[in-house]
Protein backbone atom coordinates (compact mmCIF):
# COMPACT_ATOMS: atom_id res chain seq x y z
CA UNK A 1 0.00 0.00 0.00
CA UNK A 2 1.23 3.63 -0.76
CA UNK A 3 2.18 5.96 2.11
CA UNK A 4 0.95 9.26 2.37
CA UNK A 5 2.48 11.07 -0.70
CA UNK A 6 2.93 14.70 1.28
CA UNK A 7 4.45 12.60 3.57
CA UNK A 8 6.40 10.75 1.18
CA UNK A 9 7.56 13.50 -0.55
CA UNK A 10 8.66 15.52 2.77
CA UNK A 11 10.64 12.14 3.24
CA UNK A 12 12.32 11.85 0.35
CA UNK A 13 13.33 16.09 0.25
CA UNK A 14 14.93 15.60 3.52
CA UNK A 15 16.78 12.71 2.30
CA UNK A 16 18.37 14.78 -0.99
CA UNK A 17 18.62 17.88 0.90
CA UNK A 18 22.12 19.52 0.07
CA UNK A 19 23.28 16.47 -1.67
CA UNK A 20 25.73 16.97 -4.51
CA UNK A 21 24.51 14.18 -6.83
CA UNK A 22 22.36 11.34 -6.01
CA UNK A 23 22.80 8.03 -8.31
CA UNK A 24 20.16 5.72 -9.00
CA UNK A 25 17.77 7.92 -6.68
CA UNK A 26 14.75 6.03 -8.04
CA UNK A 27 15.73 3.07 -6.00
CA UNK A 28 15.42 5.20 -2.66
CA UNK A 29 12.34 7.02 -3.99
CA UNK A 30 10.60 3.93 -4.67
CA UNK A 31 11.24 2.63 -1.27
CA UNK A 32 9.51 5.83 0.57
CA UNK A 33 6.73 6.46 -1.43
CA UNK A 34 5.55 2.72 -0.81
CA UNK A 35 6.02 3.68 3.01
CA UNK A 36 9.16 1.45 3.47
CA UNK A 37 12.44 2.27 5.44
CA UNK A 38 15.53 3.13 2.65
CA UNK A 39 18.62 1.00 4.09
CA UNK A 40 21.96 3.31 3.57
CA UNK A 41 25.21 2.75 4.75
CA UNK A 42 28.31 5.29 5.42
CA UNK A 43 31.40 3.84 6.17
CA UNK A 44 34.35 5.40 7.69
CA UNK A 45 38.07 3.85 7.98
CA UNK A 46 39.05 4.17 11.77
CA UNK A 47 42.32 6.04 11.24
CA UNK A 48 42.43 10.10 12.34
CA UNK A 49 40.42 11.21 15.04
CA UNK A 50 37.16 12.54 14.07
CA UNK A 51 36.92 16.68 13.94
CA UNK A 52 34.64 18.90 13.12
CA UNK A 53 34.12 18.18 9.16
CA UNK A 54 32.76 14.51 10.50
CA UNK A 55 29.85 17.17 11.40
CA UNK A 56 28.96 17.39 7.86
CA UNK A 57 28.25 13.71 6.80
CA UNK A 58 26.95 13.23 10.39
CA UNK A 59 24.42 15.83 10.23
CA UNK A 60 23.30 14.29 6.97
CA UNK A 61 23.22 10.72 8.43
CA UNK A 62 21.31 12.33 11.24
CA UNK A 63 18.44 13.48 8.22
CA UNK A 64 18.50 10.48 6.98
CA UNK A 65 17.09 9.29 10.58
CA UNK A 66 14.66 11.71 10.75
CA UNK A 67 13.69 10.75 7.18
CA UNK A 68 12.89 6.70 8.22
CA UNK A 69 15.97 5.72 7.16
CA UNK A 70 17.83 2.66 8.60
CA UNK A 71 21.37 3.67 9.06
CA UNK A 72 24.14 1.50 9.49
CA UNK A 73 27.58 2.90 10.18
CA UNK A 74 30.57 0.92 9.06
CA UNK A 75 33.52 1.30 11.03
CA UNK A 76 35.87 -0.42 8.39
CA UNK A 77 38.89 -1.14 10.59
CA UNK A 78 40.24 -3.73 7.85
CA UNK A 79 40.40 -0.39 5.57
CA UNK A 80 42.25 1.19 7.39
CA UNK A 81 44.80 -1.02 7.66
CA UNK A 82 44.73 -1.50 4.09
CA UNK A 83 45.11 1.98 3.14
CA UNK A 84 49.12 2.14 2.56
CA UNK A 85 48.88 0.75 6.53
CA UNK A 86 48.60 4.47 7.76
CA UNK A 87 47.94 3.08 11.17
CA UNK A 88 49.24 -0.63 13.15
CA UNK A 89 45.89 -3.10 13.38
CA UNK A 90 45.78 -3.02 17.16
CA UNK A 91 45.77 0.77 17.21
CA UNK A 92 43.08 0.37 14.28
CA UNK A 93 41.06 -1.53 16.70
CA UNK A 94 41.19 0.78 19.24
CA UNK A 95 40.09 3.90 17.13
CA UNK A 96 37.61 1.94 15.82
CA UNK A 97 35.94 1.80 19.31
CA UNK A 98 36.59 5.64 19.53
CA UNK A 99 34.84 6.13 16.43
CA UNK A 100 31.84 3.89 17.94
CA UNK A 101 31.40 6.26 20.86
CA UNK A 102 31.74 9.21 19.14
CA UNK A 103 29.60 8.66 16.35
CA UNK A 104 26.32 7.58 18.24
CA UNK A 105 26.90 10.29 20.57
CA UNK A 106 26.96 12.83 17.71
CA UNK A 107 23.62 11.93 16.46
CA UNK A 108 22.19 11.71 19.36
CA UNK A 109 23.15 15.03 20.19
CA UNK A 110 21.06 16.70 17.12
CA UNK A 111 18.19 15.27 18.47
CA UNK A 112 17.27 12.14 16.13
CA UNK A 113 16.36 8.98 17.18
CA UNK A 114 19.23 6.62 17.19
CA UNK A 115 16.73 3.91 17.06
CA UNK A 116 17.15 2.97 13.12
CA UNK A 117 21.41 3.13 14.05
CA UNK A 118 23.35 0.14 13.69
CA UNK A 119 26.85 0.35 13.93
CA UNK A 120 28.94 -2.23 12.91
CA UNK A 121 32.67 -3.56 12.95
CA UNK A 122 33.96 -4.67 8.81
CA UNK A 123 35.91 -7.37 11.04
CA UNK A 124 33.09 -8.63 12.26
CA UNK A 125 31.54 -9.96 8.24
CA UNK A 126 34.74 -8.68 6.24
CA UNK A 127 36.83 -12.24 7.50
CA UNK A 128 33.81 -14.50 6.55
CA UNK A 129 34.31 -17.42 4.25
CA UNK A 130 32.07 -16.52 2.06
CA UNK A 131 33.13 -12.78 1.61
CA UNK A 132 36.92 -13.77 1.14
CA UNK A 133 35.71 -16.20 -1.53
CA UNK A 134 33.54 -13.14 -2.94
CA UNK A 135 36.61 -10.70 -2.72
CA UNK A 136 38.52 -13.63 -5.05
CA UNK A 137 36.23 -13.65 -7.54
CA UNK A 138 35.86 -10.03 -7.81
CA UNK A 139 39.92 -10.09 -7.88
CA UNK A 140 39.78 -12.00 -10.64
CA UNK A 141 37.61 -9.81 -12.93
CA UNK A 142 38.81 -6.51 -11.99
CA UNK A 143 41.71 -5.10 -13.61
CA UNK A 144 44.84 -3.77 -11.80
CA UNK A 145 43.57 -0.25 -13.72
CA UNK A 146 40.26 -0.28 -12.90
CA UNK A 147 41.19 -1.03 -8.94
CA UNK A 148 43.51 1.81 -9.37
CA UNK A 149 41.07 4.12 -10.97
CA UNK A 150 38.28 3.31 -8.19
CA UNK A 151 40.52 3.75 -5.39
CA UNK A 152 42.29 6.45 -6.94
CA UNK A 153 40.24 9.65 -4.35
CA UNK A 154 40.55 7.89 -1.21
CA UNK A 155 43.78 5.47 -1.12
CA UNK A 156 46.40 6.92 -0.79
CA UNK A 157 48.91 6.39 -4.14
CA UNK A 158 52.54 6.11 -4.37
CA UNK A 159 54.98 5.15 -6.83
CA UNK A 160 55.41 1.53 -5.54
CA UNK A 161 51.88 0.99 -3.55
CA UNK A 162 50.97 -2.18 -1.48
CA UNK A 163 49.15 -4.44 -3.20
CA UNK A 164 46.31 -3.90 0.09
CA UNK A 165 45.55 -1.03 -1.89
CA UNK A 166 44.10 -2.49 -4.60
CA UNK A 167 41.44 -4.78 -2.50
CA UNK A 168 40.44 -2.03 -0.59
CA UNK A 169 38.03 -0.82 -3.68
CA UNK A 170 36.81 -4.21 -3.77
CA UNK A 171 35.82 -4.68 -0.37
CA UNK A 172 34.07 -1.43 -0.14
CA UNK A 173 32.00 -2.74 -3.34
CA UNK A 174 31.33 -5.79 -1.56
CA UNK A 175 30.53 -4.25 1.69
CA UNK A 176 27.14 -3.18 -0.24
CA UNK A 177 26.05 -6.33 -0.63
CA UNK A 178 26.68 -8.17 2.85
CA UNK A 179 25.31 -5.08 3.92
CA UNK A 180 21.97 -5.85 2.68
CA UNK A 181 21.41 -2.24 1.93
CA UNK A 182 19.89 -0.02 -1.16
CA UNK A 183 22.65 3.15 -1.02
CA UNK A 184 25.58 3.79 0.10
CA UNK A 185 26.37 7.47 1.10
CA UNK A 186 29.79 9.20 1.12
CA UNK A 187 31.91 12.66 -0.07
CA UNK A 188 31.70 13.10 -4.20
CA UNK A 189 35.58 12.15 -3.38
CA UNK A 190 34.42 8.67 -3.62
CA UNK A 191 32.34 9.04 -7.06
CA UNK A 192 34.49 6.87 -9.11
CA UNK A 193 34.22 4.39 -6.77
CA UNK A 194 30.63 4.35 -6.09
CA UNK A 195 30.41 3.79 -10.01
CA UNK A 196 32.67 1.07 -10.24
CA UNK A 197 30.22 -0.42 -7.40
CA UNK A 198 27.52 0.03 -9.55
CA UNK A 199 29.40 -2.14 -12.54
CA UNK A 200 31.19 -4.43 -10.39
CA UNK A 201 28.40 -6.12 -8.42
CA UNK A 202 26.45 -7.33 -11.31
CA UNK A 203 28.85 -8.81 -12.90
CA UNK A 204 28.72 -11.17 -9.18
CA UNK A 205 25.20 -11.64 -9.74
CA UNK A 206 24.17 -8.15 -7.26
CA UNK A 207 22.15 -5.61 -7.72
CA UNK A 208 23.21 -2.10 -8.09
CA UNK A 209 22.47 0.17 -5.22
CA UNK A 210 21.61 3.99 -4.87
CA UNK A 211 24.25 6.58 -4.16
CA UNK A 212 24.41 9.64 -2.48
CA UNK A 213 26.95 12.05 -2.34
CA UNK A 214 28.19 14.94 0.36
CA UNK A 215 29.64 17.87 -1.38
CA UNK A 216 33.62 18.64 -0.28
CA UNK A 217 33.25 20.99 1.89
CA UNK A 218 36.03 23.77 2.46
CA UNK A 219 37.91 23.82 6.36
CA UNK A 220 38.26 26.52 7.84
CA UNK A 221 41.01 28.07 6.27
CA UNK A 222 38.87 27.22 2.61
CA UNK A 223 40.71 24.24 2.07
CA UNK A 224 39.62 20.58 3.19
CA UNK A 225 39.41 20.15 7.06
CA UNK A 226 42.50 17.65 8.00
CA UNK A 227 43.12 15.42 10.73
CA UNK A 228 47.21 16.33 10.21
CA UNK A 229 46.70 20.18 10.67
CA UNK A 230 45.77 21.18 13.69
CA UNK A 231 44.59 25.04 12.94
CA UNK A 232 42.82 23.40 9.88
CA UNK A 233 40.35 21.45 12.07
CA UNK A 234 38.80 21.67 15.17
CA UNK A 235 38.20 18.50 17.31
CA UNK A 236 35.19 17.05 18.68
CA UNK A 237 36.48 17.48 22.16
CA UNK A 238 37.67 20.84 21.56
CA UNK A 239 36.86 23.28 24.94
CA UNK A 240 34.97 26.34 24.09
CA UNK A 241 37.98 28.37 24.28
CA UNK A 242 39.80 26.54 21.94
CA UNK A 243 36.66 26.63 19.62
CA UNK A 244 36.98 29.96 20.02
CA UNK A 245 40.14 30.60 19.49
CA UNK A 246 40.45 28.59 16.05
CA UNK A 247 37.18 29.93 14.64
CA UNK A 248 38.65 33.48 15.21
CA UNK A 249 41.84 32.86 13.15
CA UNK A 250 39.79 31.12 10.25
CA UNK A 251 40.21 32.16 6.71
CA UNK A 252 36.82 34.30 5.97
CA UNK A 253 37.77 36.96 3.33
CA UNK A 254 34.59 39.64 3.34
CA UNK A 255 32.35 39.60 0.55
CA UNK A 256 33.96 36.42 -1.02
CA UNK A 257 31.56 33.10 -0.69
CA UNK A 258 33.89 30.89 -2.84
CA UNK A 259 35.57 28.52 -0.94
CA UNK A 260 34.33 30.00 2.40
CA UNK A 261 34.46 27.89 4.92
CA UNK A 262 32.58 29.97 7.20
CA UNK A 263 29.88 30.05 5.27
CA UNK A 264 29.97 26.08 4.09
CA UNK A 265 29.70 25.22 7.76
CA UNK A 266 26.32 27.08 8.32
CA UNK A 267 25.38 25.45 5.52
CA UNK A 268 26.08 21.93 5.62
CA UNK A 269 26.18 21.78 9.65
CA UNK A 270 24.20 24.42 11.76
CA UNK A 271 21.60 25.35 9.50
CA UNK A 272 20.57 21.81 9.09
CA UNK A 273 21.22 20.82 12.93
CA UNK A 274 19.10 23.98 13.87
CA UNK A 275 16.04 22.02 11.64
CA UNK A 276 16.12 18.41 13.13
CA UNK A 277 15.88 20.01 16.72
CA UNK A 278 13.16 22.24 15.66
CA UNK A 279 13.52 25.21 13.80
CA UNK A 280 15.86 26.10 10.56
CA UNK A 281 17.18 29.18 11.24
CA UNK A 282 20.52 30.81 12.30
CA UNK A 283 21.21 33.89 14.21
CA UNK A 284 23.50 36.83 13.93
CA UNK A 285 23.57 39.32 16.74
CA UNK A 286 24.68 42.81 16.65
CA UNK A 287 24.10 44.36 19.93
CA UNK A 288 27.82 45.93 20.15
CA UNK A 289 27.19 48.20 17.06
CA UNK A 290 23.31 49.01 18.17
CA UNK A 291 21.68 47.18 15.95
CA UNK A 292 18.93 44.23 15.90
CA UNK A 293 19.80 40.72 15.85
CA UNK A 294 19.66 39.32 12.24
CA UNK A 295 17.68 35.93 11.27
CA UNK A 296 18.04 33.35 8.82
CA UNK A 297 16.08 30.49 7.75
CA UNK A 298 18.36 30.01 4.31
CA UNK A 299 21.71 29.78 3.38
CA UNK A 300 21.03 32.09 0.38
CA UNK A 301 20.20 35.14 1.86
CA UNK A 302 23.31 34.62 4.35
CA UNK A 303 25.19 34.20 1.08
CA UNK A 304 23.60 37.39 -0.13
CA UNK A 305 24.36 39.58 3.07
CA UNK A 306 27.96 38.22 2.87
CA UNK A 307 29.00 39.68 -0.69
CA UNK A 308 27.04 43.25 0.53
CA UNK A 309 28.88 43.53 3.41
CA UNK A 310 26.02 43.65 6.12
CA UNK A 311 27.42 40.21 7.61
CA UNK A 312 30.95 40.34 7.85
CA UNK A 313 33.65 38.05 9.25
CA UNK A 314 33.70 39.60 12.73
CA UNK A 315 30.01 39.33 13.21
CA UNK A 316 29.64 35.30 11.71
CA UNK A 317 32.61 34.33 13.86
CA UNK A 318 31.09 34.77 16.84
CA UNK A 319 27.60 32.86 15.93
CA UNK A 320 29.45 29.88 14.58
CA UNK A 321 30.90 29.90 17.71
CA UNK A 322 28.24 29.61 19.96
CA UNK A 323 26.45 27.42 17.79
CA UNK A 324 29.21 25.06 17.55
CA UNK A 325 29.35 25.33 21.41
CA UNK A 326 26.20 24.37 21.60
CA UNK A 327 26.48 21.38 19.41
CA UNK A 328 29.56 20.09 20.24
CA UNK A 329 28.21 20.40 24.88
CA UNK A 330 26.50 17.24 24.84
CA UNK A 331 29.34 15.42 23.17
CA UNK A 332 31.61 16.57 25.33
CA UNK A 333 29.71 16.00 28.58
CA UNK A 334 28.99 12.30 27.77
CA UNK A 335 32.82 11.85 26.51
CA UNK A 336 33.53 13.07 30.75
CA UNK A 337 30.88 11.31 32.05
CA UNK A 338 32.25 8.15 30.30
CA UNK A 339 35.23 6.73 31.49
CA UNK A 340 35.97 3.58 29.45
CA UNK A 341 35.55 5.55 26.19
CA UNK A 342 38.16 8.03 28.27
CA UNK A 343 40.30 5.34 28.32
CA UNK A 344 39.56 4.22 24.91
CA UNK A 345 40.71 7.81 23.69
CA UNK A 346 44.22 7.28 25.32
CA UNK A 347 44.94 3.61 23.52
CA UNK A 348 43.94 5.10 20.39
CA UNK A 349 45.70 7.97 20.32
CA UNK A 350 48.31 7.82 22.59
CA UNK A 351 50.73 11.06 22.95
CA UNK A 352 53.60 11.23 20.11
CA UNK A 353 56.59 10.21 22.35
CA UNK A 354 58.80 12.36 24.14
CA UNK A 355 62.19 13.29 21.88
CA UNK A 356 65.39 12.71 23.47
CA UNK A 357 67.21 15.60 24.08
CA UNK A 358 70.67 15.72 21.89
CA UNK A 359 73.76 16.12 23.29
CA UNK A 360 75.30 18.68 21.14
CA UNK A 361 78.83 17.80 19.95
CA UNK A 362 80.87 20.44 21.87
CA UNK A 363 84.52 19.36 20.06
CA UNK A 364 87.91 19.13 22.43
CA UNK A 365 86.38 22.41 24.20
CA UNK A 366 90.34 23.77 23.57
CA UNK A 367 91.47 26.71 21.53
CA UNK A 368 93.08 25.34 18.51
CA UNK A 369 91.14 21.66 18.45
CA UNK A 370 94.02 19.92 19.72
CA UNK A 371 93.95 17.94 22.78
CA UNK A 372 95.84 18.32 25.96
CA UNK A 373 97.96 15.74 26.72
CA UNK A 374 96.53 12.91 28.07
CA UNK A 375 98.55 11.03 31.30
CA UNK A 376 98.57 7.77 30.95
CA UNK A 377 97.05 5.16 32.96
CA UNK A 378 98.53 2.56 34.78
CA UNK A 379 98.86 -1.30 32.16
CA UNK A 380 97.00 -3.77 33.94
CA UNK A 381 99.29 -7.17 34.13
CA UNK A 382 98.14 -10.82 35.13
CA UNK A 383 94.47 -9.08 36.08
CA UNK A 384 95.72 -6.88 38.88
CA UNK A 385 93.98 -3.93 39.44
CA UNK A 386 95.40 -0.62 38.22
CA UNK A 387 97.39 0.63 41.68
CA UNK A 388 96.07 4.13 40.66
CA UNK A 389 93.45 5.37 38.06
CA UNK A 390 94.06 9.23 37.36
CA UNK A 391 91.66 11.25 35.60
CA UNK A 392 91.94 11.77 31.71
CA UNK A 393 91.32 15.08 30.29
CA UNK A 394 87.68 16.02 28.68
CA UNK A 395 87.13 14.05 25.16
CA UNK A 396 84.99 14.45 22.20
CA UNK A 397 81.73 12.59 22.65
Amino acid sequence: MAADNSNAEQRFSLIKENLAEFLNEEIIKKVVDEGGHPKIYWGTATTGRPHCGYLVPAIKMAQFLAAGCELTVLLADIHGFLDNLKAPLELVMHRAEFYRYTISTLLGAVGVSTEKLKIVLGSSYQKSAEYVMDVYKMASIISEHDAKKAGAEIVKQTDNAPLSGLLYPILQVLDEQYLDVDAQFGGVDQRKLFIAAKEWLPKLGYKERAHLMNPMVPGLHGGKMSSSDPDSKIDLLDSPETVAKKIKKAHAAPQVTEDNGLLAFIEYVLLPASGLRGKKEFKVERERDGLETLVYEDIEKIREDYKNDILTPQLIKPAITRDLNALLAPIQEAFKNNKEWQEIAEKAYPPPPKKEKKVKNKGTRYPGGGKPEEKALPVRTNGDAPAEATEAAPSAQ
